[in-house]
C-alpha cells in the first residue's frame, strides 16, 4: 500500500532536483503558512513533512524504493505539469491516490506554458524582495521639545526626559502572528512600546531653539540598520526683564524714585549669584550700565551684561511717604514737560 504522495503534495514529478524541490517547498511554505494562511495549517503540516523526506537523500531514496519511485520511469513530458496544477490534483484527489495515473498530469500546452511564466515571475518577485528585506533601514529621528528658564540657559541644567520607545515585538518577532492567531503580547503590532527616561545634560550659554542630538535615541532601526536619533528643541521660557543681544544679556532692572535722585549701591539676582551695581545720583530711566564678563561664553568669546535702569514706583506707599511726595510736589518748581514740543 502506497504511503502518502509527497512529490504531489509538493507539486513536483519524481525526477525533481534538490534544488526544484526546494523552490517548490518555499512556494508553498509562503502560501500555506498559519502566520499568514490561518486556514492552511494542514496543508503546511504536509508540505513540511513531504520537505523533511525528499531533502534528504537516503531518506527519499528510502522512500522511492519502497514506493516504487525511479527517476527512469517517469519521462520529462509527464514531469512538464506546474505545481499549482500538482497542487489541485492533490486537493481533489485522495492522499494516498497513486502518483502514476497519468490523467492527473494531463494538461494543454498553453495552460502550461502560462503558469511557467507565472512561477518565473513569481520567484523574480520573491528573490527582489528578498533583496530589499535585507537591506539595512535606518531607524527614524524623533523630535521633541524641551522648556528650560533663562537661568538654566545660562548656566546649564539637567532633565529627565520621557521618550515612547518602540522595538521588535520579543514574543512574535514582529510578525504579528504566532500559529494563525493575533500575538497577544503587541495585539498585532509587531511592536513592543515602553517609556524609556534619559537624564539629559544641558550645556550653559544654550540659545533659543538650538537642537541637542542624543545618539541612537530614536526609532529603532530595520534589518539591522542604525537606531535614529533624538534631538531635544530647546525652548527658553520668556521673560520680560531678560533678553539676549547675541553674547550679551540685558537685563531690565527697577530703582525706586529715591536711588534714582540720591544714588545708591543696589543688589541685583544674576545667574551665578547676586551683582552689585553703584547707581550714581539724578540717574535717568533707561540709562544703562555695564559689567564686564558676565554674558554669555560662545566661540570663547565672552559678552557683558547690560543692565538698563527703570524708575518704578512701589505698589504700596506708606502716608509717611505720601506726605514726603506732597511735600516734594509743593517745593518742586521744576515743568519736566515744558520742552516737550522742541524735542
Amino acid at each position: 500500500m502506497m504511503t502518502k504522495n509527497y512529490y504531489s503534495v509538493l507539486g513536483v514529478c519524481p525526477s525533481a532536483s534538490d534544488v526544484e524541490i526546494k523552490a517548490a517547498y518555499r512556494k508553498l511554505a509562503r502560501k500555506y503558512h498559519p502566520d499568514v494562511n490561518p486556514s492552511g495549517a494542514q496543508t503546511f503540516k504536509d508540505i513540511s513533512e513531504a520537505y523533511e523526506i525528499l531533502s534528504d537523500r537516503a531518506k527519499r531514496l528510502k522512500y522511492d524504493t519502497i514506493n516504487g519511485f525511479f527517476k527512469s520511469s517517469y519521462s520529462e513530458k509527464n514531469c512538464k505539469t506546474s505545481s499549482n496544477k500538482a497542487q489541485y490534483e492533490y486537493k481533489k484527489q485522495s492522499a494516498h491516490s497513486e502518483y502514476t495515473n497519468k490523467s492527473a498530469f494531463k494538461a494543454k500546452k498553453n495552460a502550461a506554458d502560462d503558469i511557467s511564466k507565472r512561477i518565473n515571475n513569481f520567484f523574480e518577485d520573491f528573490t527582489k524582495s528578498k533583496k530589499e528585506k535585507i537591506i539595512p533601514k535606518h531607524g527614524c529621528n524623533i523630535y521633541q521639545d524641551i522648556s528650560i528658564t533663562i537661568k538654566e540657559a545660562v548656566n546649564g541644567t539637567r532633565r529627565i526626559v520621557n521618550v515612547m520607545n518602540s522595538s521588535e515585538c520579543p514574543h512574535c518577532k514582529g510578525r504579528k502572528f504566532i500559529n494563525g492567531a493575533l500575538c497577544k503580547t503587541c495585539n498585532g503590532t509587531g511592536e513592543k512600546s515602553e517609556l524609556k527616561k534619559i537624564n539629559v545634560k544641558i550645556p550653559p550659554n544654550i540659545k533659543n531653539g538650538t537642537k541637542l542630538r542624543i545618539p541612537n535615541e530614536g526609532k529603532p532601526g530595520e534589518n539591522g540598520g542604525k537606531n535614529g536619533d533624538l534631538f531635544l528643541i530647546i525652548k527658553i521660557a520668556p521673560n520680560s526683564r531678560v533678553s539676549f543681544e547675541e553674547n550679551n544679556i540685558i537685563y531690565n532692572v527697577p530703582i525706586t524714585p529715591f536711588e534714582a535722585v540720591l544714588g545708591a549701591n543696589i543688589s541685583i539676582p544674576g545667574f551665578d549669584g547676586n551683582l552689585n551695581l553703584k547707581i550714581p545720583p539724578q540717574t535717568h530711566c533707561g540709562q544703562k550700565f555695564r559689567i564686564a564678563g558676565k554674558g554669555l561664553t560662545k566661540n570663547e568669546k565672552i559678552g557683558d551684561m547690560i543692565i538698563v535702569v527703570h524708575i518704578e514706583i512701589p505698589c504700596s506707599l506708606s502716608d509717611d511717604e505720601v506726605r514726603l511726595y506732597e511735600k516734594l510736589k509743593k517745593i518742586s518748581s521744576v515743568n519736566i514737560r515744558e520742552n516737550l514740543s522742541n524735542e
